[in-house]
């Protein structure tokens, strides 16, 4: 994607659009929601099965672009709503970033990589362009000046993508993965590569970056790019994710069985999209913002990606609007974003119960997640039911529709693993519930203490830090390991002098500094036998950079492990 794509950044001739190309091909046609949803009476719909035994792919996380270069870097109160997953949030745990063909602007973005990684996420960077001395330019299928990477150049820009993960991790960002160079069959205002090209810098150039390597960011995951990765060995080998982009690519094309075949321990990413061309161009626009909520959908079911990730975080037709605020389109992120948190991994469902009704479903632990996305024109009675469990209790519950967004609702009732709920036209919904048997988290969740977890010797606790001069992150990981669930809980200890915490995830912290409480969310609260919850916070301190001595669980001494 480039900064014309839309509006241009700034002054200067305004090149063809991706959406103009793409309409003119034929390949992204201008999408109304009315037109193709079945305007059914109120009905009830197929049951929608979920087997919590049966596992698909382990999501790494949903998120979007910065680039600061070119509309200007997030604030710090749009940092914050991105990448965290409380009411009115996103719930964004991976951040894109550009690698600056100049390493004087590899800071740019810093400061919303920092905060990303302080919340809780992960950061992967890609290149536009390498270096302008290693580029020669080109005649292109009769275009004059296009750029391609000089053949003397490879081990250089290899050097320079190793240099960026360095200077990223010097400064207290730990590159996820680099990707060899953004759609670089879509290139007329940056860099071209063939296929060819690119497995031949994977062989022989990629094995020296310090980070894990993406390619080749097809700008419409066609497989002619990334087939010739998946059948030569030596490339495979130097790739860790196969990273694609969904502009005008069909759902039939969503499903890539060479990769089922061939790519064993390699991971699945969507790298970059915005979805569904629109003349309003708007995130707002309802009820087309649902076509984003199908768009996930099919991303994480049919083609079974592991990432989902928009082009521009905070735009018109973002997830975020320039004034900060979450738009319907962000709402459909949200909704998968908040709840379907990394590590979870997608479970069999029904997904398609009913005409323009979607369903997926994950699963951590105990704790399954079911979103739905109702296009229809009127509700539908919708059963959700849970195979090999007799769990019954209460299920949190969020909506969506024209007026509401990611909005807590009453919590509904399961039993017998069987919830029936009714859909709002044009709607999505999302439920979380627990097929253990005991209540899932709720909106309203106290921290309550509970006795001693029988059966154990006390919470296991690890607690890593990563510290830089006048900074540290710190994550830590509590198991349950007693043989009862515990239902609300407060870890407590005692910061090093001169530690102050900033900012943290995945708990609320208070106070900053001296004795802490770190206490559950709504949606972690419960951690069955055997369960873990990770948590985190981001402190800055005087020089020294010291762990806590000792931590408890619900007055529970923990075991350090």
């Amino acid at each position: 994607m480039t900064k014309n794509d839309n509006e241009p950044a700034g002054g200067g001739p305004r090149r063809l659009s991706r959406r103009t190309v793409l309409t003119t091909m034929g390949a992204l046609p201008v999408a109304t929601v009315a037109a193709s949803v079945v305007r059914a009476t109120e009905a009830s719909a197929a049951a929608a099965n979920i087997n919590p035994s049966a596992t698909r792919q382990t999501i790494k996380g949903f998120g979007a672009m910065v680039h600061a270069g070119w509309i200007g870097d997030l604030t710090a109160a749009q940092r914050t709503t991105a990448f965290s997953n409380g009411e009115g949030q996103l719930g964004f745990s991976i951040l894109r970033i550009p690698v600056g063909e100049n390493s004087s602007d590899w800071s740019r973005d810093l400061a919303t990589a920092q905060r990303a990684v302080a919340l809780g996420g992960t950061v992967f960077a890609s290149p536009w362009n390498p270096p302008a001395s290693m580029i020669e330019t080109f005649t292109r299928n009769g275009q004059p000046n296009q750029k391609r990477l000089r053949a003397s150049s490879y081990g250089a820009y290899a050097q320079h993508l190793n240099d960026f993960t360095t200077h990223m991790r010097n400064n207290g960002v730990n590159l996820y993965a680099i990707s060899v160079q953004n759609e670089p069959d879509y290139a007329s205002e940056w860099t071209w590569w063939t296929s060819a090209e690119i497995v031949k810098f994977l062989k022989e150039n990629a094995g020296s970056i310090g980070t894990r390597i993406i390619a080749p960011e097809s700008f419409q995951y066609i497989k002619s790019l990334s087939d010739p990765i998946l059948n030569d060995a030596a490339a495979l080998a130097n790739v860790d994710i196969l990273g694609a982009h969904l502009y005008g690519t069909s759902y039939a094309n969503f499903p890539y069985p060479l990769f089922k075949q061939k790519g064993a321990g390699k991971e699945l990413w969507m790298t970059e999209v915005y979805y569904p061309n629109s003349n309003a161009n708007s995130g707002d626009a309802w009820p087309e913002a649902l076509d984003v909520g199908e768009h996930i959908h099919r991303a994480m079911v049919d083609a079974e990606f592991q990432a989902y990730v928009w082009w521009y975080l905070r735009r018109s037709y973002g997830p975020m609007r320039e004034d900060g605020q979450i738009s319907k389109r962000g709402a459909m992120m949200a909704h998968f974003a908040r709840f379907v948190r990394p590590g979870y991994v997608r479970i069999d469902a029904t997904a398609n119960p009913a005409g323009n009704v979607y369903v997926s479903a994950y699963r951590n632990g105990t704790t399954v997640v079911i979103v739905a996305v109702n296009k229809n024109t009127s509700s539908v009675s919708q059963q959700f039911a849970l195979a090999n469990t007799t769990a019954s209790g209460s299920v949190s519950n969020w909506l969506t529709d024209s007026s509401r967004n990611v909005a807590p609702q009453n919590p509904l009732s399961m039993s017998n693993g069987s919830l029936t709920v009714t859909l709002p036209a044009r709607s999505v919904m999302t439920f979380v519930t627990s097929v253990s048997g005991t209540s899932s988290p709720s909106p309203t969740v106290t921290p309550v203490p509970t006795d001693p977890p029988a059966g154990g010797t006390g919470p296991r606790l690890t607690y890593t830090t990563s510290a830089w001069s006048t900074g540290l992150t710190a994550s830590i990981k509590i198991t349950n390991t007693g043989s009862s669930a515990i239902n609300g809980w407060t870890l407590t200890f005692t910061l090093p002098s001169g530690q102050a915490i900033t900012s943290g995830w995945n708990a609320t912290y208070s106070p900053a500094s001296g004795q802490v409480s770190a206490r559950n969310l709504d949606y972690n609260g419960t951690l069955a036998p055997g369960a873990s919850v990770e948590l985190g916070f981001q402190a800055t301190h005087t020089g020294n950079t010291g762990s806590p001595t000792a931590f408890t669980l619900n007055g529970v001494p923990c075991v350090i492990a």
